[in-house]
């Protein structure tokens, strides 16, 4: 018998509707006509024969019917979805490593590294993804993530890495008058801040061992990223980790007007769920992991001296 089965255009129809609660976006969001979106759903309708949206004078209200079936099709949607994606990739996405870290970490520190990590498991797919919160490791998918604090989250096991060590960036045209001083004069120098990390800039005079006169000004960046770009720029002098900078610092893009590192009270530590660590790949990319973490920090040391 032929499967009791809408099309696949009425269904994705009706779940864009629902999403949007407006047959124009969901219009839009599937690149068709309005009249197109509401001609799929008036047939799905007739094949169902239930009402699945009502009018309540400009709004559009799903039924009852229509909330249940709903959940039903979204969920059927998205295994479709899987099944097609893992046909794609050959390989179940249920079955990759998934990575977690801070946005600026992964970009600017971990990425430039997968390279080694990729050439020596081809087998492994690897799910990067990104957080700038906690992570709750008693419900997450997540198998392996690089945090930043003092080693301690409920659910997982931590190792440490490496000590979060900041240091005072600015580009080469920027560079101030490089003589010892005992008092940096903010009103004199051209700052930038982190909006994320509004201590930054105390948590190293505290560890430099240097004090300060004058406010701490200057525009306010919302993350790492910018930070280091308006840095680069010119824009002033900014307070950022270490690992954040390599790159600019090799190529001279960026100076260390103050001189090497400062180690904070925090590290960075590979984090991993307590119900996911024992899996293969996860052990060889936590192995991989420390050894980069150790060539990381023997270059670190190298600047320090």
């Amino acid at each position: 018998m032929r499967r009791f089965v809408p099309s696949q255009s009425a269904l994705l129809a009706f779940e864009s509707a629902a999403r949007h609660m407006n047959f124009t976006k969901a219009a839009e969001d599937l690149a068709i006509t309005q009249s197109g979106v509401s001609r799929q759903i008036s047939n799905l309708e007739n094949l169902l024969g239930v009402k699945l949206f009502e009018r309540v004078g400009s709004r559009l209200v799903m039924t009852t019917a229509a909330e249940v079936y709903l959940a039903e099709v979204t969920c059927g949607l998205d295994q479709i979805e899987k099944a097609s994606v893992n046909c794609v990739r050959g390989q179940d996405l249920a079955d990759s490593l998934v990575v977690c870290a801070h946005p600026t970490l992964a970009s600017r520190w971990l990425t430039p590294r997968l390279r080694h990590y990729l050439g020596q498991h081809p087998d492994v797919v690897v799910d990067l993804t990104t957080t700038t919160v906690d992570i709750d490791f008693t419900n997450t998918r997540v198998d392996a993530a690089i945090l930043r604090g003092r080693g301690s989250w409920v659910g997982a096991r931590s190792q440490e890495l490496f000590r979060e060590e900041l240091v005072v960036v600015c580009a080469p045209d920027l560079v101030p008058s490089r003589k010892p001083r005992e008092v940096l004069d903010f009103d004199s120098l051209p700052t930038l801040q982190n909006a994320s990390r509004s201590d930054l800039w105390l948590t190293w005079l505290q560890g430099a061992g240097l004090r300060h006169k004058g406010a701490i000004r200057g525009p306010r960046f919302p993350h790492s990223e910018l930070l280091v770009s308006a840095a680069r720029s010119g824009l002033g002098l900014a307070v950022v980790p270490l690992p954040y900078v390599e790159e600019e610092l090799r190529t001279g893009a960026l100076e260390l007007p103050f001189g090497g590192p400062v180690k904070t009270a925090e590290s960075y530590w590979l984090v991993r769920s307590e119900h996911r660590h024992q899996s293969p790949a996860c052990g060889d990319f936590a192995n991989w992991l420390h050894g980069q973490a150790l060539q990381f920090r023997k270059s670190s040391n190298a600047k320090a001296v």
